[in-house]
């Protein structure tokens, strides 16, 4: 078990909650939890993904939980930082796990191969112009071998690896990780953690298919993500950048 300095030193697991996340928002809202804090569920009634998507996960077969953060010294135009960081270290955690190349699909899913096995769900709260806190929220596929229709390419490290996983384990080594990426983000190094997400980003250089702000599709080949977090696309009538929202990624054939 790895010794960490403050996250997930104090911790609340629940066999079942509607949304981790949810969860620590409450507890913000009526006192200052610690930084650090993990909330893990075995079981999310309400759990979401990016753009109020749903997170589909078997019961106790997983790891679903959320992280308190008080990131008070970055600034809120620089929160998209936050989200490469927590990235890398949910990517650097399954590689370590498995032992397979794992890459990061923008804007912070965790994929081996094709098949996503990792999200994450950020909410910040912004003011002074700095981020006052952020709850760091990360769905894990750990033993799920099986999901349904509506997420034909997720993949769990299970099935990856061929073989059942401990949970605990992979629990601490991703505690592990995140603490070691948010203490890099702490110490100045934002513009490092940019290059590692850009390096292990899924599809750059490779030409893909995209759903555009219109609706329709489109092909194109991405090649940079901005310091806002907006993803670089050239197409054949240009480079162009697109926002969070007004992109999807279609998986390849």
């Amino acid at each position: 078990m790895q010794n960490n300095l403050f996250v997930g030193k104090v911790r609340q697991h629940f066999d079942t909650l509607p949304s981790t996340n949810d969860y620590v928002a409450e507890l913000l809202a009526k006192s200052k939890p610690p930084e650090g804090l993990v909330v893990l569920a075995d079981n999310q009634t309400a759990g979401r993904g990016q753009y109020g998507s749903r997170w589909y996960s078997a019961a106790g077969e997983n790891l679903l939980l959320s992280i308190l953060f008080y990131p008070i010294w970055l600034k809120a135009v620089e929160q998209w930082a936050l989200s490469e960081t927590m990235a890398v270290a949910v990517r650097d955690a399954v590689a370590e796990i498995t032992r397979l190349p794992a890459r990061i699909k923008w804007p912070n899913d965790v994929y081996l191969g094709e098949r996503k096995t990792a999200g994450l769900l950020i909410q910040c709260v912004l003011g002074n112009a700095c981020v006052q806190s952020a709850i760091v929220g990360i769905g894990l596929n750990v033993n799920q071998k099986h999901f349904p229709p509506q997420v034909p390419n997720a993949t769990s490290l299970a099935l990856a690896c061929g073989h059942a996983l401990d949970r605990s384990v992979a629990l601490e080594q991703l505690l592990w990780a995140v603490e070691q990426r948010y203490l890099q983000l702490r110490q100045g190094f934002a513009a490092r953690l940019h290059q590692e997400y850009r390096d292990h980003l899924l599809g750059l250089g490779q030409h893909r298919r995209f759903i555009g702000p219109d609706g329709s599709a489109f092909e194109g080949i991405p090649e940079d993500v901005l310091p806002d977090g907006r993803l670089v696309v050239r197409t054949d009538q240009g480079r162009a950048a697109f926002a969070l929202k007004e992109l999807t990624w279609l998986p390849t054939q």
